[in-house]
């Protein structure tokens, strides 16, 4: 019941600032504004933001047509409003975005500790990122612009993200489409009462294009959303060890990624709790459809996923503890509950033929399981998962890799305690449908795996585990009459029924 209230009183919150500001519409035109697609307008349409924000609030329309723009900022009682065939369009030069010193990142739209800002409509904001950043690659090789290329790449910070919200209260993002990005999509970090619905993000045209960021913010509602990326598609992250992401809702999205579908971290130092993710739809995506990485010192706690369905999706469920960033804290990833569940995992590269495919250097390799996956002194505590069916390809071959049962391979299979968590850190696991180590009290309830043709490994494999409870669970497996399907080492307290 605790948890009900706490995610009520979350949605609540965030629905209020869905009512749209009680002030006068201005016309962005009135102050100058071009819609040729030419002209650079960031001068004119921030003065138009000051003046509605001095004015008491209210909405700056843009109407139908092409404004091209740099970094502006949104203030207090401001709503950005784009009418249908209305677009923001980035400047293709670097030059005319700001790196914000409070953030430390680049944002076509910035807003920094405002209250009651908004973006509605159904226009675009169109960021142009594919040009941007090589056009900034070509300043940092000929040493105008001082950056690290790691990977070929300008570092994240540098290039500019679409919207990049920090320490607002009461922000509304409705409607509209997000699209080519040279960084980060949306970001909203350290906010209060983030309300997003009905948006569309296209958002595959460079690195590092997630679909949506939500940093330590308390309140959120994300619903009837799409998003393609090429990068993490709902991304939940926790940048300050002080702070937490908590109370939110995400209900009724879709979702394709060259990374991760649902992903809790990857940077989670303060943590996360009270979640509900429901009526999720994760397609064509080349790592896990959820993700929980606690790898940073953080929490990860009473999390409630109910309803996904995953189609040639790479993994389903990776949960991970690691010890990456802790500097002396305990990570935490406990009490969550997984359940009605529908996923598919192809044999095949999911994402191939995306412009921005997931990391070739995680291939070939056997069908990785879902896994839940602690270490020996942190362990993962209270999974719970039910109504779930998985159909994997099967053609586990031990000729090409192998893992085995014995103790001693076991063993072998490393710790990875600072390892980056993605589900295909081990390269090679020993069962076909879930692996679990280092964990305590993990309940499978209607579960079903199905492999379409044989594998030489078993569908499960326990490794440390004390409390695990099989119930109804179930095994299709061709020519695989007698087979052991689960397999328990070093565990305790096993119920099977």
């Amino acid at each position: 019941m605790k948890y009900r209230i706490k995610l009520l009183t979350a949605g609540i919150a965030a629905l209020l600032c869905i009512q749209p500001l009680a002030a006068k519409d201005y016309d962005v035109r009135d102050f100058g504004a071009v819609n040729d697609g030419i002209f650079i307008n960031s001068r004119i349409i921030q003065h138009a933001i000051d003046y509605v924000h001095a004015s008491g609030g209210g909405r700056l329309v843009f109407y139908p047509g092409t404004y091209v723009t740099g970094s502006i900022y949104l203030k207090s009682n401001v709503t950005l409003h784009l009418e249908q065939g209305a677009t923001l369009l980035g400047s293709t030069n670097p030059w005319d975005y700001v790196k914000d010193a409070s953030v430390g990142w680049k944002s076509m739209i910035f807003a920094i500790r405002q209250e009651n800002v908004a973006i509605t409509g159904g226009g675009t904001i169109d960021g142009r990122g594919f040009i941007t950043a090589n056009n900034l690659v070509r300043y940092i090789h000929k040493g105008i612009f001082d950056d690290p290329l790691k990977l070929d790449r300008p570092n994240e910070t540098n290039r500019p993200e679409n919207i990049y919200f920090r320490e607002c209260v009461n922000v509304t993002i409705t409607g509209i489409t997000l699209k080519d990005p040279a960084s980060w999509n949306q970001t909203y970090d350290q906010c209060r009462n983030v309300y997003v619905d009905g948006i569309t993000a296209d958002c595959k045209s460079y690195w590092n294009n997630d679909g949506i960021d939500i940093v330590d913010c308390d309140g959120v509602v994300i619903k009837n959303s799409f998003f393609d990326a090429a990068d993490d598609v709902i991304c939940f992250k926790s940048h300050d060890p002080n702070a937490i992401c908590q109370n939110v809702t995400v209900d009724n999205c879709t979702g394709r990624s060259s990374a991760n579908g649902l992903k809790f971290g990857t940077v989670s130092r303060g943590g996360f709790r009270n979640f509900k993710v429901t009526n999720l739809t994760i397609f064509d995506t080349f790592r896990s459809a959820i993700t929980f990485a606690a790898v940073d010192g953080g929490t990860i706690e009473n999390i409630l996923v109910d309803g996904v369905k995953s189609i040639n999706t790479g993994n389903v469920i990776y949960l991970r503890i690691g010890d990456r960033w802790s500097q002396g804290k305990k990570p935490v990833l406990k009490d969550v509950t997984i359940r009605n569940v529908y996923a598919e995992v192809p044999f095949d590269k999911p994402d191939a033929g995306y412009g921005y495919e997931g990391p070739v250097e995680d291939n070939p390799r056997n069908i990785s399981p879902a896994s839940i996956i602690g270490l020996p002194d942190l362990r993962i505590q209270n999974v719970t998962l039910e109504n779930i069916e998985i159909v994997y390809p099967g053609r586990g071959d031990s000729l090409y890799a192998s893992v085995g049962l014995t103790p001693e391979e076991l063993d072998a299979i490393p710790e990875m305690r600072t390892g980056y968590p993605e589900f295909s850190q081990f390269k090679e696991l020993p069962a076909w449908g879930f692996y679990l180590r280092h964990a305590d009290g993990i309940t499978f309830r209607n579960v079903t795996f199905t492999a379409a043709a044989p594998d030489y490994r078993p569908a499960i494999v326990t490794d440390d585990v004390k409390g695990v409870t099989f119930r109804n669970v179930k095994f299709s497996e061709p020519a695989a009459e007698g087979k052991q399907q689960i397999f328990n080492y070093k565990t305790s307290n096993i119920i099977i029924e």
